[in-house]
């Protein structure tokens, strides 16, 4: 990944000729504590410093503009920001989507968001929600790309029509392969929006480089975007280990490794690890994984030890981009632990983004398929395997005309 790699925000103020459309108008950002410059100036700050431009507000998604909230179902609240004088809108409090009283503090929106390239992470709906409102009011939307540090793989079963969530979007596989900018372009087309959007894409993004595979590794510091998203391996693991969260598996939370590793007191690691190797070895490739001890300080198992499993993703000489697969590989988790305990209580249930009536493992996979799988003793991986290859090569196909880089 070349070091000249320049996102979207940093094209944006390098050059006046493609801020002048914004001339004269109320601008508004949507940005989280990750929206920064490569001098590590936040977006807010940045943007508000051109003379050319008039902020006039600011929004935050989940976990805040800030960065400041730790779990799910956390709510922030608006502000008024010290520094500029504006009002920063929360999108994860008393609303999820931006009111009209919003909408009219700005005629475009500027969004320039990190995203990890999972479905379930929640600024994807977000920036639906804020592209639909958009069209609704007659507003202009700006994306300011970044790269998809989970790069162009695609991995997992399309969300089925009528599982739409918070974290959910849309009919997307849980690792999608594109960056917000294409997302954007995707929605716009897919939801028929009649909405003014246009992308600022990166100058030198190659997805396929290494090391980074879609990150600039190297060229780029990493800021955590949400608050359990400290590094690129957690952002490699998580089309995987986001599934923990429906679980009464620890995935990590309260440790520094959170969504690279996952356990219980009750769990024999060792155990597990060769019972996934013995059902689908080919499901483990493009990693290590490593029997571990941690005790979490919050969160599930809170002070207790947990035996568990890391995923080691960040050694050249064990990752391979391509053959890592995230997703069947936490599946196959669950369905080991289900054939070495039949009975044990894996799925948890619990108010899970604000959904009541469904579990929240199948809110995450978008259907109950995954959680079927593993709970028939009589399936098999090639049960799995095949309703998800078929939806990762028709998304391959549904997502071509939106990619804006090779």
């Amino acid at each position: 990944m070349p070091a000249s790699i320049r996102f979207g925000l940093e094209r944006l103020i390098a050059d006046p000729a493609l801020r002048r459309p914004l001339a004269g108008r109320r601008i508004a950002l949507l940005a989280h504590p990750a929206s920064v410059t490569r001098e590590l100036t936040h977006s807010i700050d940045a943007l508000a410093a051109l003379p050319d431009l008039r902020v006039t507000a600011a929004f935050g998604p989940q976990h805040g503009l800030r960065g400041d909230k730790q779990d799910n179902m956390v709510e922030s609240a608006d502000f008024v920001d010290p520094a500029h004088g504006i009002p920063v809108f929360s999108l994860y409090g008393e609303v999820r989507r931006p009111s009209a009283a919003m909408m009219d503090t700005f005629d475009v929106l500027l969004v320039d968001l990190q995203d990890l390239g999972c479905r379930i992470y929640t600024f994807i709906t977000t920036l639906r929600y804020v592209l639909e409102e958009a069209a609704k009011h007659g507003k202009t939307v700006w994306v300011l790309d970044r790269p998809n540090p989970a790069g162009r793989p695609v991995e997992g079963t399309l969300l089925r029509a009528g599982w739409e969530s918070f974290v959910g979007a849309g009919a997307l596989p849980m690792r999608h392969g594109l960056t917000m900018g294409e997302l954007a372009r995707w929605f716009v087309a897919t939801l028929r929006l009649d909405v003014d959007c246009a992308v600022i894409p990166m100058d030198g993004w190659q997805p396929a480089a290494a090391p980074g595979y879609g990150w600039p590794l190297g060229a780029r510091s990493w800021i955590n975007p949400s608050p359990n998203a400290p590094n690129l391996s957690m952002a490699r693991c998580y089309a995987g280990t986001v599934m923990l969260e429906g679980t009464t598996l620890s995935e990590g939370r309260g440790t520094t490794r959170p969504l690279e590793l996952f356990g219980a007191p009750d769990l024999d690691a060792r155990a597990l690890i060769a019972e996934m190797r013995r059902l689908a070895p080919h499901w483990l490739q493009g990693c290590v994984l490593r029997e571990c001890w941690f005790e979490p300080t919050f969160h599930k198992h809170a002070g207790r030890l947990c035996r568990g499993v890391q995923l080691h993703v960040e050694d050249p000489a064990h990752y391979d981009h391509a053959a890592f697969r995230p997703w069947r590989l936490q599946a196959l988790a669950f369905k080991a632990i289900r054939a070495l305990h039949p009975g044990y209580p894996l799925w948890r249930e619990f108010a899970y983004e604000y959904e009541f009536d469904r579990l929240p493992i199948d809110l995450i996979n978008g259907s109950p398929l995954l959680r079927e799988w593993v709970d028939d003793a009589a399936a098999v991986p090639a049960d799995l395997d095949a309703p998800a290859r078929a939806d990762e090569a028709a998304w391959d196909e549904t997502r071509r005309p939106f990619l804006l880089y090779s």
